[in-house]
């Protein structure tokens, strides 16, 4: 089995690792000049992003070529997925392929300009993170099926979501607008941690460029938590408690 997986703040790689295989870091495959994965079983595993996949996800799918007998998506989200399942199916068949299974295992949200990370934080006990994760691995070691379905609602409601929530909060440019307090000593892990390569630090500054994945993993992963947004509802950073920077760090960069 081959898990292809988007992580900014661990939450993917912790659900990657728990579901086991080979893990293949998305941000990794890009870079390749063409991506080509054949296995018995072939996943994605990514957030959710305002109701849709992250970009480079979608980007991903539209470059891949997977050869697989059973192909799957599972998500992480914090307070909704909107259409993410069928995001995940037209990708799919985009891709040649056809979604035999999709599951999403809600844990903390890192959308910062809405949620307070200590709140997030506090809630996981509630959340049974490690309950959905088996249910999720059970489902995929027994090849569970499913199949969604997308009506002209469905693809109303999908429209919506992209207005409202997408096309304001997935722009490309969004970390034109972070800024970089005193506190910050130019280590250079938001470079690091970038898996867009978007963010350059020399002796003088830090400097961001136009090709932003709105993923926060600079903001989070920061340890002079120097870096910033105009909108924050909260100052409690957040990183899976079962993953490392170093993790995160060896995934992105």
């Amino acid at each position: 089995m081959t898990i292809c997986y988007f992580s900014a703040t661990g939450n993917c790689l912790y659900v990657a690792r728990r579901i086991g295989g080979t893990l293949l870091s998305i941000p990794q495959l890009m870079r390749q000049e063409t991506i080509e994965i054949k296995d018995d079983a072939v996943g994605v595993v990514c957030p959710v992003y305002n109701a849709e996949m992250p970009m480079m996800v979608k980007a991903f799918m539209e470059r891949v070529n997977i050869q697989t007998g059973y192909f799957f998506f599972i998500y992480t989200y914090g307070a909704g997925f909107g259409e993410g399942y069928a995001h995940a199916k037209l990708a799919a068949q985009g891709a040649g392929l056809t979604l035999c299974y999709v599951n999403a295992i809600q844990m903390v949200d890192n959308f910062i300009p809405y949620f307070d990370m200590q709140e997030q934080i506090d809630t996981l006990p509630k959340k049974n993170v490690e309950g959905q994760i088996e249910t999720v691995c059970a489902d995929i070691a027994a090849r569970k099926t499913v199949d969604i379905k997308i009506t002209a609602i469905t693809k109303a409601q999908m429209a919506m979501y992209h207005k409202r929530l997408a096309e304001r909060w997935l722009r490309k440019d969004t970390a034109l607008s972070y800024t970089v307090n005193g506190d910050c000593v130019r280590c250079g892990i938001c470079a690091k941690v970038c898996p867009a390569n978007n963010i350059k630090v020399t002796e003088e500054r830090v400097k961001f460029s136009d090709h932003c994945e709105v993923c926060y993993a600079c903001l989070h992963n920061c340890p002079q938590h120097a870096i910033h947004m105009p909108l924050e509802a909260g100052t409690t950073q957040f990183r899976n408690e079962h993953v490392t920077l170093n993790d995160i760090i060896e995934s992105n960069r």
